[in-house]
């Protein structure tokens, strides 16, 4: 069984990698539950598909010029993560930079829930 730390530094260090989809295929839930501070259909996607259908609006709605991220930070069977984002919204032209927390929570060998704060 893998510890809560040695998930988060992995999960992390594949992130930085630039390897978001097999980060999260290695380490979210079948049944994870994912919650972003904004109304509307994607404010809670539950399943791992649902999850990834989410991710992958995100990354064709977005033209991405940094992206960073800091951590892990731990506290028992969770972690939380700083991202840094500087994208232009490409419906709208409008260009965005904005910091997020990252809160995920593990059981077992995954992560079943994570919620952002920005």
């Amino acid at each position: 069984m893998t510890s809560t730390a040695d998930l988060a530094t992995d999960f992390v260090a594949m992130l930085k990698e630039g390897k978001h989809e097999e980060a999260a295929n290695a380490y979210n839930a079948e049944d994870i539950v994912s919650h972003e501070n904004m109304p509307g259909p994607m404010a809670v996607c539950r399943g791992r598909e649902a999850v990834k259908q989410k991710g992958e609006w995100w990354v064709a709605n977005h033209e991405v010029h940094e992206f960073s991220t800091e951590g892990p930070y731990l506290n028992g069977e969770q972690f939380a993560v700083h991202f840094y984002f500087d994208v232009t919204v490409k419906e709208t032209g409008e260009r965005r930079k904005m910091h997020e927390i990252g809160l995920y929570t593990v059981k077992g060998d995954k992560i079943v829930e994570e919620r952002f704060f920005y």
